[in-house]
């Protein structure tokens, strides 16, 4: 007959246990600190090269957004504040500020005439005209980060992707599927017509009419009964106006 282990043999088992976790602890506790360490040496190269190549960071685009990368893999944002060894080292939060009060300027200058919903090519160009600069100095991944701290504001500034577009929203209007659906057939010719709508998404009528006078209704579209057909056109500005039709009005 087997024996039932004793209050020794339990005591015993009991610390082995403890030892066991008490091992497991400190190993999980030195490659913490190891981490820490690695981390924090990786820091202040990554600081060494920010001064190194600091001209290069603040006029090369595509060389900020690979900086932007590496800061990211470390759990540094350079725009988290306008202060701050980042600001001092590089001045690129100065350049995020600047160029997301130009952005917020240039949507309100639009909002007329595509109802708070831009292409972000065109608003790219707008920028560039309005900061005299070339399209290439100013990158797509600049406008994005910007938006991103525009969000604070809590004005209905973000990004969505529409078809091929990404289209920058400036007020807080919700697109549900229908909507973004439209928008995406509207970008072949800048227009659609609520026949053209029921046969690419196999709607009722109802249905359709319903998101064209939502997105009618929320200044996202314009329409035009002018035409020997008869059919109504609902017109999209959004995907349709370039920037040298608003150019005007947003120049500083």
């Amino acid at each position: 007959m087997r024996r039932r282990p004793g209050i020794a043999g339990l005591q015993n088992a009991a610390a082995t246990r403890d030892q066991f976790r008490l091992v497991g602890e400190n190993v999980a506790k030195v490659r913490t600190d190891v981490m820490k360490e690695q981390l924090a040496t990786f820091r202040s190269q990554l600081e060494e090269f920010a001064r190194k190549h600091k001209n290069d960071i603040r006029k090369n685009p595509i060389f900020r957004q690979q900086f932007h990368e590496m800061c990211a893999k470390v759990g540094v944002d350079p725009l988290a504040s306008n202060k701050g060894v980042w600001a001092e080292l590089l001045g690129i939060g100065d350049f995020y500020y600047e160029l997301g009060v130009q952005i917020v300027d240039i949507c309100i200058a639009t909002r007329s005439h595509n109802g708070g919903l831009i292409d972000l090519l065109d608003l790219r160009k707008l920028l560039c005209q309005k900061r005299k600069a070339t399209l290439e100095s100013l990158s797509e991944d600049d406008c994005l980060r910007a938006i991103s701290k525009l969000k604070v504001l809590g004005s209905g500034f973000e990004v969505i992707s529409v078809g091929r577009r990404k289209l920058v929203r400036s007020v807080p209007t919700e697109l549900n599927k229908d909507h973004s659906g439209i928008l995406g057939l509207a970008q072949a010719e800048g227009y659609v017509t609520v026949e053209q709508v029921e046969k690419e998404f196999s709607w009722s009528t109802g249905r359709a009419i319903d998101a064209l006078e939502t997105l009618l209704k929320e200044g996202l579209a314009m329409i035009d009964d002018g035409h020997r057909d008869g059919k109504r056109r609902y017109w999209f500005p959004c995907v349709t106006v370039s920037s040298e039709t608003t150019s005007g009005e947003t120049k500083s």
